[in-house]
């Protein structure tokens, strides 16, 4: 069974009840951590990611010639 992607994006109230429970569960003097740390997390996944794409390329290339 396939699901759309379309059925997961999430919209302002979902936002807010997610942040609601994210600050019910680690407090108020947390969430400016733990927001450092997603962002920490999500900068070196898009690094990886395009290094990926950057190895991929390359080898395309590389093949190509």
């Amino acid at each position: 069974m396939t699901t759309p992607i379309m059925a997961w994006a999430l919209g302002g109230p979902e936002m807010m009840v997610i942040l609601l429970i994210v600050l019910l569960l680690f407090g108020a003097k947390k969430l400016p951590q733990l927001a450092r740390g997603v962002g920490k997390s999500m900068g070196e996944f898009k690094k990886a990611k395009q290094e990926f794409e950057e190895e991929i390329t390359s080898a395309k290339d590389d093949i190509k010639s």
